[in-house]
């Protein structure tokens, strides 16, 4: 993993909208995000996400369920999409799919989810699905965490973390609007300390962020 003297690598692999990596892209060529984003992997192919990376000049492939329908079989036909570009991290934005963490890729695959993790995390959590439930449990504060991924749903070391208020009458749509423009906060912020060097996985799957 790169330190301060070179720019970060990134694979992006998404499944819808392409929000998120418009935002790393953004960030990136404003020079606020020292990251390059040379491949974009989506698991389906008639998703914004997938015009987006292609207007930004960045390969772009797809794979779906139908073709990789196992971790496994994704991890090895994503593994072969990546070997030419020398990728440091994979992000996830809002990737639908499940992967085999590979032993070279344990530490090097992020995910961001739209609440405090652990709380309202795991399979079928994604989306309105989560702000339903968060708005059902009378919480007043959401927010969105930055996660390792590992082999279980949203229970990876978590790396950053963002507290958004719940305001009364909120909606699924109102509190996801509030929840999405911190993720565009803080993805850049995980992603940066990456850069830095500064995140630290021991063996025992916890994270450590040393000091600036």
């Amino acid at each position: 993993m790169p330190g301060q003297d070179r720019r970060l690598r990134v694979a992006v692999l998404l499944s819808g909208s392409g929000r998120t990596l418009e935002n790393l892209i953004e960030r990136s060529q404003r020079d606020q995000l020292a990251i390059d984003i040379p491949v974009v992997i989506s698991s389906r192919s008639r998703v914004r996400g997938v015009e987006v990376a292609r207007a930004a000049g960045i390969a772009t492939h797809v794979v779906t369920r139908r073709q990789a329908p196992t971790p496994p079989e994704l991890s090895v036909r994503v593994k072969a999409l990546l070997a030419t570009h020398e990728i440091d991290l994979i992000v996830l934005a809002g990737y639908l799919l499940k992967l085999e963490i590979l032993p070279e890729w344990r530490g090097r695959i992020l995910n961001i989810h739209p609440s405090l993790l652990p709380l309202f995390g795991g399979q079928g959590m994604y989306g309105h699905h989560v702000h339903d439930a968060v708005l059902a449990s009378g919480m007043r504060v959401s927010g969105c965490s930055v996660h390792i991924v590992t082999a279980d749903y949203d229970a990876g070391p978590i790396v950053a973390q963002r507290c958004v208020p719940i305001a009364p009458g909120d909606t699924a749509d109102s509190l996801a609007a509030r929840v999405f423009a911190a993720e565009c906060e803080l993805y850049p912020e995980a992603l940066q300390l990456f850069v830095a060097g500064r995140v630290q996985l021991h063996d025992d799957g916890d994270v450590a962020i040393r000091p600036a």
